[in-house]
């Protein structure tokens, strides 16, 4: 990639995201669409990009980023105060939406670790619109919000064990074992030493300048990411490690607002990459998979939004309202496509419909999604009338 070409691809890119934020829809469809837009796969009109070690280093740092500040959103606090919807809620979510998953995996891989990454990717939410929705749509304070809010939490905590498995997983069965234990066990470390070395971190942290304290976060970042990656895991487990670390400081404010520019900037350029690999002429061979998962998408999550609001104590309205917001598929549906992407132990047509299908359904799915949450007050009303003001008993 030249400058010439970077100054293209950032043009284009705070184009198409400006388009799509005017007309009230996630801005990562955007980033994707100008990956397959300039990306060496059809439609080729408009080709000048292909993928390159400098993409790939850029695509690594924007996951890196990506990972970071869900680490820092990952802390015990947060787990304690998201109460019983956590649990509740969050098993409904998983039960339906992860087995709803792996049936279409099945269905379009046969029993296989492509299978299992793909009901992940359809099980798991989008984080990011979903909250951007929450805001723009004025539904913070709106009761079900908390379901909501407790599902993503819940469902970032057991995509998180899946990335390991997303990144090197699949091949025998041991194996399997083997790096699912590592993340797990990383993982664990991670939420301890949050708690342990949260006062001495601080008060190091603390004591920096400006400039060395910028370059002690992201050195310790890097740092947690290439341990990651010399155990065998995928430097977004690091990443998500180093996060979780911090996430207890008191300094946790500071890091987010010094570098929220450069997970922007570089999670933009991550599904840009993403979107040179999407190859618009495997739609024929992936496009019955993409209507069946969009389907079983939109009810299972409507289906679990219900079931989890009802028990709960939510009306059948707000649990309407909760399901809808968990519709659109983001950031990690396409994480653990690319992980998979450079998995040997995956199939290379497998991996290729992956990395299509993700693409195409992250598209559509953050579309639909997004128009929902606009009309689910209004489709509420029509779908359950009568009072509602307490659930049926």
């Amino acid at each position: 990639m030249t400058l010439t070409e970077l100054a293209l691809t950032i043009g284009l890119l705070g184009a198409l995201g400006l388009v799509a934020r005017r007309i009230g829809l996630s801005a990562i469809p955007a980033y994707l669409l100008a990956g397959l837009l300039l990306g060496p796969n059809e439609p080729q009109e408009l080709s000048v990009i292909r993928e390159s070690e400098v993409t790939e280093f850029v695509a690594q740092l924007g996951l890196v980023f990506l990972l970071f500040f869900l680490g820092l959103e990952f802390s015990v606090g947060r787990l304690t105060r998201s109460g019983r919807h956590f649990g509740l809620g969050g098993v409904v979510d998983l039960v339906i939406n992860a087995g709803l998953g792996l049936a279409v995996g099945l269905v379009a891989f046969g029993p296989s670790s492509a299978a299992l990454v793909l009901a992940a990717c359809i099980y798991i939410s989008s984080s990011a619109v979903a909250v951007k929705g929450l805001i723009d749509f004025r539904r913070l304070g709106d009761d079900e919000t908390d379901l909501v809010l407790a599902v993503l939490v819940f469902e970032d905590i057991v995509i998180a064990f899946m990335l390991g498995f997303a990144a090197a997983g699949g091949g025998e069965v041991s194996e399997s074992l083997v790096i699912v234990a590592k993340a797990m066990g990383f993982l664990t470390v991670g939420l301890a030493a949050s708690r342990w070395l949260a006062v001495p971190l601080d008060r190091f942290l603390d004591r920096l300048p400006l400039e060395f304290f910028l370059l002690a976060v992201f050195g310790f970042l890097v740092g947690s990411a290439a341990i990651a990656d010399e155990l065998g895991l995928s430097e977004a487990i690091g990443a998500l490690i180093a996060g979780i670390v911090l996430s207890e400081t008191a300094v946790r404010g500071q890091i987010e607002e010094r570098f929220f520019s450069f997970r922007d900037i570089f999670a933009a350029l991550f599904f840009f990459v993403f979107g040179l690999s999407i190859d618009l002429s495997g739609l024929y061979d992936i496009g019955w998979i993409l209507a069946f998962a969009v389907v079983v998408t939109v009810l299972g999550k409507i289906g679990a939004g219900l079931v989890g609001g009802r028990l709960g104590g939510f009306t059948r309205r707000q649990g309407f309202n909760a399901g809808v917001a968990l519709v659109a598929h983001g950031e990690f549906t396409i994480i653990l496509a690319q992980l998979a992407s450079s998995n040997p132990a995956i199939g290379a047509d497998a991996r290729r419909d992956l990395v299509a299908f993700a693409g195409l359904y992250v598209l559509v799915t953050a579309t639909i999604g997004v128009v929902l949450m606009k009309e689910s007050k209004r489709i509420g009303r029509a779908l359950f009338p009568g009072r509602t003001l307490a659930p049926e008993t």
